[in-house]
């Protein structure tokens, strides 16, 4: 059968939920990269637009029709930047009889087609009307020769659906739009799954991943092409925007295409060299995926600087870690709480934590404020203790209110599956960095960090003794 060269841009983007002005500009640049660069096709992430996930702005009209509004203007502006005849595959949010998540497909100044993703997750407002549109059909359309098939990250997933019919149709490409989340060893995962399609299709597959951290989810990236052999032909780094170009050799005129876009756009540009990215270790991916968590988190919600309470324990000292790699040492403060059976270690491991990190440190003395609250009334054993923590978690947020810090709890998951924290004490924060990994992976990760800093000649930033001692939560002798 013959075959017909195909220049594919990927555009691994970072969009923030709500804001369809920054993430058309974001999209726009992506065009205008995949225009210099001779690209025929340009894929980009699930929702794209929007940004994702939605959650109840899918509920406003409004916001439906200004998606809507921003993909036809986006067909525009690409027509007159001279980009009209790349076939574009947009993620956005259209209206239906029910919200849809769809993609757009753009070519010559308009919306030739959309698409709408048939297999939904089993959470977030989409799944509140169906989990699976039947009956809607697939849609392949023909572009420079390739007949392409279009799909929506789950509609891959699914065994079920959406494969067979693709498979059935014989496409000579297939694309496919995503917002994953990230999870420990997915991009295994999403590796054997893309390879395990392409062969069922009988076609390159192109993955395209959303970059990126929005609210409790954090999207890795990792985008991915494969042939219809499943040979990895790209691969984008995770946790890392990413715009790249790959050329992939398809058959042509595989199959009866639902749209022809008479297109014979074929640029004269010498070939590239195909990304593929370094994996990263086990360590490495989770640091990374904490890191775009804070970062993301305090810059899409318009924060400037974070505060954290430092024990002197490895929890406190893996945070402020943490954001420190993401933030910068200047937007980064800490702030000791003694009180009277706090340690002389825990005080000293605090002070050195944030001198290696170079970060504000001040301290403040809670004793006169516990022994007002016990003062007020009779309170003994564990009440008594948690009062300890509860004055800390009030003046943190004192401090919040009085200086605009966000404020980061400093549980693991391991103390939030067993309920080992304080209710309005240790708990308080805007946000838990690290509320979904274990202790053991807190220990882990202080060692790796601390490997980490040794390796680049710095100072390792995570006081020994903070690692090897046992921890005390010290609100009482001898605890």
């Amino acid at each position: 059968m013959p075959t017909v060269k195909i220049r594919i841009a990927s555009a691994q983007i970072n969009p923030v939920v709500g804001d369809i002005a920054g993430n058309t500009s974001l999209i726009k640049r992506a065009i205008e990269n995949a225009h210099s660069q001779g690209a025929q096709i340009l894929l980009f992430p699930e929702m794209a637009m929007t940004g994702y996930p939605v959650e109840d702005l899918a509920l406003r009209p409004a916001f439906r029709r200004a998606s809507i509004a921003a993909v036809a203007e986006l067909a525009k502006t690409a027509e007159k930047i001279g980009a009209g005849e790349i076939l574009m595959v947009v993620g956005y949010l259209d209206e239906g009889p029910q919200p849809q998540n769809a993609v757009a497909l753009i070519h010559r100044g308009s919306v030739v087609a959309t698409y709408v993703k048939r297999h939904l997750p089993n959470y977030g407002v989409f799944d509140e009307f169906r989990n699976f549109v039947p009956g809607q059909g697939t849609l392949m359309v023909r572009c420079c020769g390739a007949d392409v098939a279009i799909a929506i990250c789950e509609d891959i997933w699914q065994d079920s659906g959406v494969v067979p019919e693709i498979a059935a149709r014989k496409p000579g490409l297939v694309l496919v739009a995503n917002a994953s989340p990230y999870e420990r060893k997915k991009d295994d995962r999403r590796l054997a799954l893309v390879q395990k399609r392409a062969r069922e299709f009988g076609a390159p597959l192109v993955y395209v991943n959303q970059v990126g951290a929005q609210d409790d989810l954090v999207f890795d990236g990792d985008s991915l092409i494969v042939d219809a052999q499943g040979k990895v032909l790209a691969r984008a780094p995770q946790f890392e925007e990413q715009f790249f170009i790959t050329d992939i050799e398809v058959e042509s005129a595989t199959s009866k295409p639902d749209l022809d876009l008479h297109c014979d756009y074929k640029p004269a540009q010498p070939p590239v060299a195909p990304m593929v990215a370094e994996r990263l270790s086990d360590e490495a991916e989770i640091w990374a995926a904490l890191e775009m968590g804070i970062r993301d988190y305090v810059s899409k919600n318009g924060f400037s600087t974070v505060a954290l309470g430092l024990s002197g324990g490895i929890d406190s000292a893996l945070v402020a870690t943490l954001a420190v790699d993401a933030l910068g040492k200047e937007r980064v403060f800490g702030v000791s709480l003694p009180s009277r059976y706090s340690s002389d270690h825990s005080l000293s491991d605090a002070q050195t934590l944030a001198k290696n990190l170079g970060i504000g440190y001040r301290v403040i003395e809670i004793e006169p404020v516990v022994q007002s609250f016990l003062a007020a009334t009779t309170l003994a054993g564990i009440a008594e203790e948690n009062v300890q923590a509860r004055v800390r978690g009030s003046l943190l947020m004192g401090l919040s209110n009085q200086e605009g810090h966000l404020i980061l709890a400093t549980g693991n998951k391991s103390e939030l599956a067993v309920g080992y924290s304080t209710l309005y004490g240790d708990a308080v924060g805007g946000f838990a960095p690290i509320k979904d990994i274990f202790k053991v992976d807190v220990w882990r990760l202080a060692r790796w960090r601390n490997e980490l800093a040794r390796k680049r000649g710095e100072i390792e930033p995570i006081p020994v003794n903070s690692i090897e001692k046992e921890p005390s939560a010290e609100l009482r002798p001898g605890q």
